[in-house]
């Protein structure tokens, strides 16, 4: 070929290798072989050997990231519910006063000149925030390949409580809830 008597032209690409050449050069596995002869692969050559060959603390990160992606999407969906449930309830602030009255068993209907609509609107609105903010901060720590399961468990704990302590402002100035607390 290097005479100048091949009629072809000088190939630019590798395109005249023969397959083992190009094997070699793409170092894939000769596995034409061992099919012609019914033998397998040298287990090295084998995708799967070669997943089995992978270090064992990158496969078991690989799944803690699973488990981790899971747990994190499993938790925002429990949250999700969990808001979209309390905010009709909170708006409801009446509603949600003679609840809890009636759970502590407190037999004193909750003071009717208790406005609370606002806190509870105020409560539901740092719940639908604190959704949305959570959810923000884990899809970004999880396309960042953080561990992430305890950004909406830290959210969830943070937002309630903020919630709660805008829920039990016009209830710590009700008389009646006072009454019955330090009676018992």
């Amino acid at each position: 070929m290097t005479d100048g008597s091949d009629p072809r032209p000088r190939p630019q690409y590798g395109e005249y290798a023969t397959p083992e050449e190009q094997r070699a050069r793409i170092q894939q596995p000769d596995v034409t072989v061992a099919l012609e002869t019914g033998a397998a692969p040298a287990a090295a050559e084998t995708p799967a050997a070669a997943a089995a060959s992978e270090p064992p603390s990158e496969l078991i990160a690989a799944r803690r990231r699973f488990f981790d992606r899971v747990l994190t999407i499993a938790l925002l969906i429990y949250a999700v519910f969990s808001v979209a449930t309390a905010i009709p309830a909170l708006v409801d602030y009446t509603g949600y006063v003679q609840t809890l009255f009636e759970f502590m068993g407190i037999s004193d209907a909750p003071d009717p000149s208790m406005n609370g609509r606002p806190w509870g609107v105020a409560a539901s609105l740092v719940l639908g925030v604190g959704l949305l903010l959570t959810a923000a901060v884990s899809w970004i720590m999880l396309q960042r390949g953080k561990i992430t399961f305890w950004v909406p468990l830290v959210g969830g704990i943070v937002f309630n409580l903020l919630s709660g302590v805008l829920l039990m402002v016009p209830l710590l100035s009700d008389p009646a809830l006072m009454g019955a607390l330090l009676s018992q």
